[in-house]
């Protein structure tokens, strides 16, 4: 594991944390590497129901990519190529987790940590927040994907109203147009995100990822393989363990117990 990334399981919730705070976790190309690892091994985790990413402290979720080291990193175009395929593969293993993912913001979230936010289900934010994507300062065009959400989020006028001025957007302005789900007192952040995250953790799984399914399905154009996928999807959960138990619960009027098989 990565030292600036680490990762925490407590009650069927993991949690990732962009772990270093002196630089408002600025994110270096070992830490997206260590991102798309990571998250891949909690998608196969079964143990886990749902995932956080978080910066370490209050200060910042990160502060984007460490430009320090784009004089190596991105001095040509092999460099920038093989920096960007590690940065697309953290956003994909994130957007691609079969398991619920919620971005838990404090302070600023800046440039790619706005991609890494993005990718996740859910954005709940410390009130005082603040997002920015600065790629226009840098002379970068930001990535397709990461567009693509932006625009799935708050609409096409927004998007480039963000992209365009590279300014910074307040947290009250990016719950109004729906750049994030939550608001909430930085006091009460993680109990918030935790304790509905601990809801989540206690429905079906299976249900659970076939909502998620379908949602990316619609996001990305429903296709036939799209179609088969999610066919094939609700076979397994109507011959599951898991549809018995909560048909069973609901007849017997208790809380059901999934196991997610």
């Amino acid at each position: 594991m990565n030292d600036h990334i680490l990762v925490e399981r407590a009650d069927g919730i993991a949690t990732v944390t962009i772990n270093r705070p002196k630089m408002r976790n600025a994110v270096s190309l070992a830490m997206w590497t260590a991102i798309g690892q990571e998250t891949q091994a909690l998608a196969k985790d079964d143990s886990v129901r749902a995932v956080v990413f978080r910066g370490a402290g209050t200060d910042a979720f990160a502060s984007g990519a460490d430009i320090s080291e784009f004089k190596e990193n991105r001095k040509d175009t092999e460099t920038a190529l093989h920096y960007n395929r590690q940065t697309e593969a953290a956003y994909r293993a994130i957007r691609n987790c079969p398991k619920p993912t919620v971005a838990m913001i404090f302070g600023y979230c800046m440039g790619g940590a706005m991609a890494l936010a993005m990718a996740c289900d859910l954005r709940f934010a410390a009130e005082g927040s603040k997002f920015g994507i600065p790629a226009a300062r840098l002379s970068i065009i930001y990535g397709l994907d990461p567009v693509h959400q932006l625009v799935d989020l708050v609409g096409p006028a927004y998007a480039k109203d963000i992209l365009y001025s590279a300014r910074t957007v307040e947290a009250d302005e990016a719950l109004r147009i729906g750049l994030i789900q939550r608001l909430v007192p930085a006091a009460q952040l993680e109990a918030h995100t935790f304790d509905y995250l601990g809801k989540v953790a206690s429905n079906a799984p299976l249900s659970i990822r076939g909502t998620k399914t379908q949602v990316r399905a619609i996001f990305e154009g429903i296709t036939d393989q799209h179609r088969a996928d999610l066919a094939e999807l609700g076979l397994e959960t109507y011959n599951s363990q898991d549809y018995k138990e909560g048909t069973t619960a609901f007849l017997e009027k208790r809380a059901p117990r999934f196991q997610g098989r």
